[in-house]
């Protein structure tokens, strides 16, 4: 029989009673999700005008342009896939701070390699290893932070990680914005080379965040280690599928937006004579707007969660996403309308995905935590990777808002899915094959 982990730590009530290693788990997650934004984005910005220079391509309008640029966002969805699920298991083994460290540097480093790239496919190839440390890392730092902070503090936490995010990607839309206008022109790939800063972030996490003592006691008391095929057993068989089928739906119409709107809107702007330098400087401020707004989103996702429990705050965001989606593709706009109106909308309701930080690692049992959130969360990319290769096929027969406004039904179903959601409750400390 397995032995059951000690209970969380003590459930401060002010700043000044969290521990020393609370703030250290606190600061490694953030920073990890803040890097986590700068690498998410940075293609998305530049994939246009970058692909078709590794292509040959007269103009990112060519057709092979659109196809290249949706396989390799497809390679960098299931790399996130696969990376969460890979890492998530040795997060479980090896330890959370261990692996947070190894999750950094990999995608550190590919991200750095994606500006070297002579190749569409050799860019396909970094941005998917890249990816698996992405995935990695949300598994990783979710849980450490489950198992460091107090509980009733999680739905703020998630909107702080969430926040994390939404900063790392307004740096790197900066880098963008200001730095791009000011290189020669076909200058897109060194935007990538940013990426390499937070593999300076390994050796802090190795020297001053130790691993959670809940996963040490777990490790070292449990006498039968549960394995991935425990998460498809039991009761813990119907969370997998249940919160697997949510992500999947809910991530799916997230990546049909961030990476078609872009493209939807460089199309208004080349329609309206922009050069492409000019195009790239108002897409990374048309973002930065988007970004901004959904930290605002982060706040009421979370306070929604306090108030009514993490699988109707769900429902309710993704009915607003989809709404939001659907007024802005609904009709034709112009560049204005979407960028400085619809868009924004649209990513003050996506905070709904910094909801999943806090609340899916504890429904699984200590030992299966980083596996069975890796797991879920990031599967649920294969379907938003396949998701973008239909509708890229799609986009190249009819326009990319056609594509945009079919995709906002799937917000809808998402929040239909939410209802079906596990309900908060306590953590699951168990570490058995069936807990």
């Amino acid at each position: 029989m397995s032995t059951p982990v000690p209970a969380s730590p003590r459930e401060a009530t002010r700043l000044s009673e969290i521990s020393p290693q609370q703030w250290k788990s606190g600061l490694a997650a953030w920073l990890g999700w803040t890097f986590d934004g700068l690498e998410l984005h940075l293609y998305t910005l530049v994939a246009g005008p970058f692909v078709a220079l590794l292509l040959g391509a007269a103009t990112t309008a060519d057709p092979a342009v659109k196809e290249k640029s949706a396989f390799i966002q497809a390679a960098f969805l299931i790399g996130w896939a696969l990376g969460g699920a890979f890492f998530g298991r040795l997060g479980d083994k090896l330890g959370r701070s261990r692996t947070l460290a190894l999750t950094v540097l990999t995608y550190a480093l590919c991200t750095g390699l994606c500006a070297v790239s002579q190749t569409w496919w050799q860019l396909m190839i970094f941005r998917f290893v890249a990816a698996l440390g992405i995935g990695g890392e949300w598994a990783v730092g979710s849980s450490l932070l489950a198992e460091t902070w107090p509980k009733a503090w999680r739905p703020w936490l998630a909107a702080i990680l969430q926040t994390g995010v939404n900063i790392g990607i307004l740096i790197g839309v900066s880098f963008v914005f200001f730095l791009i206008p000011n290189l020669p022109p076909h200058s897109e790939r060194y935007v990538f080379l940013i990426g390499i800063l937070p593999a300076l972030f390994v050796f802090w996490i190795r020297r001053h965040v130790p691993e959670p003592e809940a996963w040490q006691r777990a490790e070292a008391g449990a006498t039968a280690k549960p394995g991935v095929g425990d998460l498809f057993r039991g009761d813990t068989a119907s969370i997998t599928g249940r919160t697997t089928l949510m992500c999947a739906l809910g991530l799916s119409v997230w990546w049909l937006f961030t990476f078609w709107h872009p493209q939807h809107l460089r199309q208004l702007l080349k329609a309206a004579g922009n050069a492409d330098t000019e195009q790239t400087r108002l897409l990374a401020l048309s973002f930065a707007l988007v970004i901004g707004v959904s930290i605002g989103g982060n706040f009421l996702a979370g306070w929604l969660a306090r108030r009514a429990g993490n699988p109707r705050a769900m429902l309710i965001c993704f009915l607003g996403l989809g709404g939001a989606m659907a007024g802005a593709y609904g009709v034709k706009r112009d560049f204005a309308e979407l960028a400085w109106f619809w868009c924004p909308l649209v990513g003050f309701f996506s905070g709904v995905f910094g909801l999943f930080t806090m609340y899916l690692p504890p429904l699984f049992p200590t030992l299966l935590r980083t596996t069975g959130a890796g797991f879920c969360y990031n599967i649920g990319r294969l379907a938003a990777a396949a998701a973008t290769i239909v509708f890229g096929i799609y986009a190249t027969v009819t326009d990319l808002r056609g594509a945009l406004l079919w995709s906002s039904i799937i917000a809808f179903v998402a929040a239909g899915a939410a209802l079906w959601l596990p309900a908060d409750g306590k953590d699951n400390p168990n570490t058995g094959a069936n807990s």
